[in-house]
């Protein structure tokens, strides 16, 4: 039987409304985000109350996937199991900049980041062909704690990414075309073999209104 995870990404922080890189900086949710979270919780505790199992929360150790996952663990009365694996893409330089401040301050860096080159390493960073495998081993041991169950990883809008293009079978530099919402659920099946299926992407049934995408329009900062 496949185990069952819910990727799901952080409630809105202030710099996701504008756009600003967030990276490996420790940035808390918005007031947005705390609501966001609260309603996520309350609809996973309802599915769980109506027989769906959920047997763990897995959690970036950064503030805002914590603070995201912590609503739910509480009504479930579980604890969040925290995963360094599960970070955010390290953006070095480029983190607390918006795309125009990163042309501006760093404009050959900027260029080779337009050109999707998964090699490409913003000083202090880490690259999107680093970031993936990182991701995919964080993944991989998590499933492997769990053979046919179902389980919660609280994460980020970069790691969806990785898991949708391991799942759909995309190139790294292949331009995104699929949201990655704050507090979205996205539910992808995996094979004991390591396959993927992606079962439903970015619901957010449980929000009274939209959620947000940081770079679906700006493709230079889908990852």
């Amino acid at each position: 039987m496949p185990t069952q995870v819910l990727f799901i990404r952080h409630g809105e922080t202030a710099w996701n409304r504008v756009k600003r890189i967030q990276g490996h900086i420790d940035i808390p949710l918005a007031e947005t985000g705390i609501e966001q979270a609260q309603r996520l919780g309350e609809r996973l505790a309802r599915e769980v109350r109506d027989g769906r199992r959920l047997d763990a929360i897995y959690s970036s150790d950064l503030q805002r996937a914590r603070q995201t996952a912590q609503p739910t663990a509480a009504a479930l009365a579980m604890v969040p199991r925290l995963v360094e694996g599960l970070r955010e893409r390290a953006y070095g330089i480029f983190q607390g900049h918006d795309s125009a401040e990163i042309a501006q301050r760093y404009p050959d860096e900027y260029a080779r980041w337009q050109t999707r080159d998964p090699g490409f390493v913003p000083a202090g960073g880490e690259s999107v062909r680093a970031f993936y495998h990182r991701v995919v081993h964080a993944v991989t041991a998590i499933i492997a704690e769990h053979p046919g169950g179902r389980i919660a990883c609280v994460t980020h809008g970069g790691v969806l990414d990785c898991v949708y293009r391991y799942a759909r079978g995309l190139a790294l530099d292949a331009p995104r075309d699929y949201p990655l919402l704050n507090t979205s659920i996205n539910t992808v099946a995996f094979d004991g073999d390591g396959a993927a299926t992606v079962i439903e992407w970015a619901d957010v049934a449980h929000l009274s209104g939209a959620s947000d995408d940081d770079g679906l329009v700006k493709q230079s900062a889908s990852f």
